[in-house]
């Protein structure tokens, strides 16, 4: 994988982010969420957590695909979210960084949680400048949210160019949908540690 490098900063990215990031294959962020599941009483306390979280992700970016997996919440930025970029641009619009500042606030909410964001694009032009191109869109959101007071120390930040595409890229419509940043939710080792404690009383 031409992305393998992890730029994530600072030491907290606990395990189950660890589980996240090496459980990647070709951008299936929600195949990794479900490996890393934890399961049985401490998932269960983890997932009340999260579904209260996606809940208020869902009202803050109607557009967005909002969707609970395994233990965490994985998160499609696409055309119809309000977070997109400009042809060829790595710069959040005025519209996305209103939009993202809902999902900080969110984030601050909860902060015993690890977040994997990935750049995404359709496959016109090169694609060494491609995957370029979708590590700046996915700096851009952290550096955003970084901004806005989510510790760096969170984030797991990859590009996948265009090598994981979800839609047709032979039509407009298809590489609309693959410029995109997705991201998950995950449980620090924190919020792991609190729901095991939870889950024995």
């Amino acid at each position: 994988m031409k992305n393998a490098n992890n730029t994530q900063k600072g030491a907290g990215i606990g395990a189950v982010t660890g589980a996240i990031a090496g459980g990647i294959i070709q951008g299936n962020l929600k195949g990794a969420l479900i490996g890393a599941a934890i399961g049985g009483a401490s998932g269960g306390v983890i997932g009340n957590v999260m579904d209260k979280q996606a809940r208020k992700i869902e009202e803050a970016i109607p557009g967005a695909e909002v969707e609970r997996v395994g233990e965490g919440i994985h998160v499609i930025f696409g055309e119809n979210s309000g977070v997109n970029f400009a042809t060829n641009k790595s710069e959040l619009t005025a519209t996305s960084k209103e939009n993202l500042e809902g999902v900080a606030k969110i984030l601050l909410e909860f902060p015993d949680t690890n977040i994997s964001i990935q750049g995404h694009t359709d496959n016109t032009g090169k694609e060494d400048y491609n995957l370029q191109l979708s590590r700046k869109r996915a700096d851009s959101v952290a550096k955003f949210l970084s901004d806005k007071g989510v510790s760096y120390s969170r984030f797991n930040i990859e590009a996948f160019g265009q090598s994981a595409p979800r839609f047709d890229n032979t039509t407009s419509e298809g590489r609309a949908q693959n410029r995109r940043v997705e991201m998950a939710i995950s449980a620090n080792q924190e919020m792991i540690e609190d729901a095991q404690a939870k889950s024995q009383n």
